[in-house]
């Protein structure tokens, strides 16, 4: 056992031994519950209402000053901090020697008058003192200098693993999470304003479908049947529209068999919707409005801060077809290129391939290298090629070309969207292409769902739909480097 090891059991025993203490003195150290009025911004902003007024109030002991017969303590709570004061005489000697067993951590409940102190801080005057819950573990010491934080907690992965001390010791990321809730109510309420139906689909498939992934795997036990954990919402969201629900959206989790990166968790969450008799053009300026009043709502303006960035959402937002932005950014021109030729140029730019990349792969790894990486400002890349894209319907006047498009912000995509591919013959031979690049060793590729073909047969109005992904509109929304910084509880390797 190190150093630290003994010295943190030492400071866990010696809390226990104040939890007996404070139990023998009548103490109930965690009651069932406790009733606040006010929390500690609400205060502070209604002061002059509230000077020598009454409050109840409950929060986290995170500093204390004690001065013999009278202490100044620190909490926290919802909104933010306050100091309370605390004397002897106010309480009683019993309180008073209950409170000296009380630690850091800790939560309580307060009773007692509004008033500032001497030096102008907004205080509370104890008249009751309530032990809510005893903190056993202690909680890591911040250390700064200069402003800058230096303690062993500020280690990210840290943090990532004790999200619960993370929103304690660092109130941004708290704030940065309140964003993130912010933007998914926004978009909800856009789409509620735009008439669409929030609707749900299952997370278990017994095929899984709607992009290039691969998936989690599960079984039920009673029907004895493998399930996947849904990739994307796509095929089922499909089957509405089929059903006569001409505006469709679901907000929810997604699971993706694939690697951890800054952009990467396994399980992600994306907004898709789909919308009948509307096309991909149509859903382009549709999009750029949403996200545009996203900015807005959340931070009153268009242009939002992003690493070394500013970032423009103010309507309306390049597009740009795919082969030119490959052209400009390589000097190829890939269109109408076969698999030797596309072999031949991802050799010369040094992208490594091997035998089970067909034509899609190949394009989407060029265009991923030399292209994505450098559209900071949100960009439609429009008009893909066929390969790339097997549930899109094809472009009405580009041969080889399908009507899709995808924003790409900050050198990620944000949003795939497609005008539907609704014709079922040309579904089935597509899906089935998929399923012989599956069999040639594209464990991405996609399978033939029988039961979507057979709904497709019944006939799908012209559609539109498209995928968002909440986590990384809410990284450049908020300024986060890593997926990492805006989900409360990443996936991370076992330690």
């Amino acid at each position: 056992m190190s150093a630290e090891q003994k010295s943190l059991k030492q400071i866990i025993n010696f809390r226990k031994e104040k939890l007996n203490d404070l139990r023998k003195n009548g103490v109930n150290p965690y009651p069932s519950n406790f009733t606040p009025t006010y929390c500690s911004e609400s205060i502070k902003i209604n002061f002059e209402k509230l000077e020598g007024e009454d409050v109840v109030i409950a929060g986290r002991i995170m500093a204390v000053r004690r001065m013999g017969k009278a202490s100044f303590f620190r909490i926290i709570d919802n909104e933010g901090s306050i100091q309370v004061f605390i004397k002897k005489d106010d309480i009683g000697d019993k309180s008073y020697g209950n409170f000296k067993l009380f630690d850091i951590g800790d939560f309580v409940g307060v009773s007692g008058q509004v008033f500032k102190t001497k030096t102008g801080e907004i205080s509370i005057r104890t008249s009751e003192l309530t032990l809510l819950a005893k903190s056993i573990r202690p909680l890591p010491i911040v250390k700064e200098k200069d402003g800058v934080k230096y303690d062993s907690f500020s280690d990210k992965e840290q943090r990532y693993r004790n999200r619960h001390l993370d929103l304690l010791l660092n109130p941004e990321v708290k704030n940065t999470f309140i964003k993130r809730t912010k933007i998914i109510q926004f978009v909800r309420t856009f789409l509620d304003e735009h008439k669409f139906l929030e609707v749900e689909t299952p997370v278990l498939q017994p095929i899984y479908g709607g992009a290039n992934a691969r998936p989690f795997i599960t079984h039920h036990n009673t029907l004895d049947q493998k399930l996947y954990m849904r990739i994307a919402d796509e095929l089922y969201l499909k089957r509405l529209i089929i059903g006569g629900l001409d505006r469709v959206y679901e907000i929810g989790k997604d699971f993706r068999n694939e690697g951890l990166s800054r952009f990467h968790n396994p399980e992600f969450t994306q907004v898709e919707l789909y919308v009948a008799y509307k096309d991909y053009e149509w859903m382009m300026s549709f999009t750029e409005q949403m996200i545009e009043k996203v900015a807005l709502e959340l931070h009153g303006t268009t242009q939002v801060p992003v690493g070394e960035h500013r970032i423009e959402f103010k309507a309306p937002w390049p597009r740009i077809p795919m082969f030119d932005a490959i052209l400009e950014h390589t000097g190829h021109d890939l269109k109408g290129k076969n698999l030797h030729e596309l072999q031949a140029i991802a050799k010369e730019l040094h992208i490594e391939i091997d035998g089970s990349f067909g034509v899609a792969k190949i394009i989407d790894e060029i265009f991923g290298t030399y292209v994505e990486p450098k559209l900071i400002q949100p960009t439609f890349i429009t008009d893909y090629p066929i390969e790339m894209s097997p549930l899109t319907k094809k472009h009405r006047s580009k041969d080889g070309l399908v009507e899709r498009f995808e924003c790409i912000c900050n050198g990620k995509e944000i949003a795939n969207a497609y005008t539907e591919l609704n014709d079922p013959v040309d579904q089935r031979e597509r899906l089935e292409a998929q399923a012989s690049l599956r069999a040639g060793g594209d464990d991405e590729a996609m399978t033939v769902d029988e039961d979507f073909l057979r709904a497709l047969e019944y006939g799908m109005p012209p559609t539109a739909g498209i995928g968002i992904g909440i986590d990384r509109l809410s990284m450049i929304m908020t300024n986060s480097e890593s997926i990492r910084d805006v989900l409360f509880f990443p996936q991370m390797k076992p330690e």
